[in-house]
């Protein structure tokens, strides 16, 4: 019979269950567990990273949609959020640390042996990439004024892909900075890019015996002071010995290599700078190639977008992300305000230029109101309401004059602004309605809405009998 296993499964062969509870034994890591073993952490957690997983949700909700193929992983049942959000609050992360270190020195003495070149000198790549994360939530990493981010400083061995050392700092942090601290072998070679541009630590790096091969910068000033003989058939344009001059602040002079190249696919020159003279042209070409295809390689790759997986302990709010109010993006900026301030404007010239119309002939206000509360008297005590009014409590158009409907009053941003009188005062000005809103006394106002509309005469001009 065959035994069917899933690639998870597989995955997790990498990790033995007797290392792994060695490794819990030393670190006391189950001391106060009851049930939830840090080997269901484990595999909980691996499958957050390997799915993507964004909330303790994702990760509960995924394993228990797989509830019956949970065994052959080693845990018994889904774990719930809450379970899962107290064991990556208070159980030791030295347990993983140990779990990856086993892990490496396996990796390592897989690929051991494994080499793309001739030569046995040790090559290393020496590169950072930013991580995006959110100022509020991370305050330690600082970048910009509203931005955060943080920076891994990577040392990647080629043997393998397997790294050698990782540094993070905030996202300020200079690649350079890193790049000093670090001690090598003597014939290492470390490649790199342009950011870790510093004489002081290319004299240094010479004198220990280690070599570097980078991308020669435009600005860069030197003198060439010898000529090699150029490969036949071959992509290299150029192999010259150069004189770097010494300054003031360096009172020493260095002498480099540069190899310049023809890229066919990007149809461009590269210059390349090495202190290794006995390297063939093409050799000093395909060892920062190589760094290139590990740049854009799914394996290894180290110049890529990371993201990054914290242990999530509430399933609303990961890494790299805040609450909406809590962003920048709930403020309101400069060109919006500066909209709505000028759609007020014209909106208050309306308004203005409406109650300046009816300072100058006060009747047709009182016509107007008085003509509206006789129509209304003259209906149902239950169509004593305003048409809109009527409308939104009933759902039916009847008896709702042209204009007057739900949608054409909501759109009259002139009748719900209020209106500035001569003195600079706002005052509500309510059209008819028939709850008498438009008196300016209260209380009238309010005994006026309490026993409903009375009697009202309608001023009339008698026709001049001719």
């Amino acid at each position: 019979m065959n035994r069917a296993c899933s690639i998870f499964a597989q995955l997790l062969q990498l990790f033995p269950r007797v290392k792994f509870q060695e490794a819990v034994q030393k670190h006391k890591a189950e001391r106060h567990a009851r049930g939830f073993t840090c080997w269901g952490q484990f595999v909980a957690m691996l499958f957050c990273q390997l799915g993507g997983a964004r909330s303790l949700r994702e990760i509960c909700n995924g394993l228990a949609a797989s509830e019956g193929k949970l065994r052959h992983l080693g845990i018994p049942s889904a774990p719930n959020r809450s379970t899962l959000a107290y064991a990556n609050e208070h159980r030791p992360w030295e347990l993983y640390q140990t779990v990856f270190e086993e892990l490496l020195v396996r990796c390592h003495s897989v690929a051991a042996g494994k080499r793309k070149f001739r030569f046995k000198n040790k090559l290393l790549s020496l590169d950072s990439t930013s991580i995006d994360l959110c100022a509020k939530v991370f305050d330690w990493a600082k970048y910009k004024r509203s931005k955060g981010a943080a920076k891994v400083h990577l040392l990647l061995d080629n043997e393998g892909y397997l790294p050698c050392f990782a540094c993070i700092t905030d996202g300020k942090s200079h690649d350079v900075t890193v790049g000093r601290r670090l001690r090598f072998t003597p014939g290492t070679i470390v490649v790199m890019d342009k950011g870790y541009v510093d004489y002081h630590w290319w004299k240094q790096m010479s004198e220990d015996g280690v070599y570097f091969v980078t991308r020669l910068k435009q600005d860069l000033k030197y003198t060439v002071i010898a000529e090699n003989p150029v490969p036949a058939h071959s992509n290299v344009i150029g192999d010259h010995l150069i004189e770097i001059p010494s300054t003031a602040q360096r009172p020493y002079k260095l002498v480099l290599r540069v190899v310049t190249v023809w890229d066919e696919e990007k149809q461009e020159e590269l210059a390349f700078l090495t202190n290794h003279f006995e390297f063939g042209a093409t050799t000093i070409a395909r060892i920062y190639k190589e760094r290139w295809q590990i740049g854009v390689s799914s394996q290894g790759h180290i110049v890529q977008s990371v993201r990054d997986r914290p242990r999530p302990k509430d399933s609303g709010l990961v890494a790299g992300e805040a609450p909406w109010r809590e962003s920048k993006t709930a403020e309101p900026s400069d060109i919006m305000l500066g909209k709505e301030r000028a759609q007020r404007t014209r909106l208050q010239r309306a308004v203005n230029a409406d109650v300046a119309s009816l300072h100058e002939s006060p009747v047709a206000e009182t016509v107007d109101n008085a003509r509206k509360q006789q129509g209304l008297a003259e209906t149902s005590p239950i169509r004593q309401l305003s048409p809109a009014g009527y409308q939104r409590r009933h759902g039916v158009k009847e008896d709702v004059e042209t204009g007057e409907t739900l949608g054409a009053r909501r759109r009259n941003l002139v009748e719900e602004m209020p209106a500035i009188t001569v003195s600079g005062k706002c005052r509500h000005r309510h059209q008819g309605g028939g709850s008498g809103r438009s008196t300016v006394d209260g209380r009238a106002a309010k005994r006026a809405r309490r026993e409903g509309p009375g009697p009202v005469s309608i001023p009339f001009v008698e026709a001049r009998q001719g």
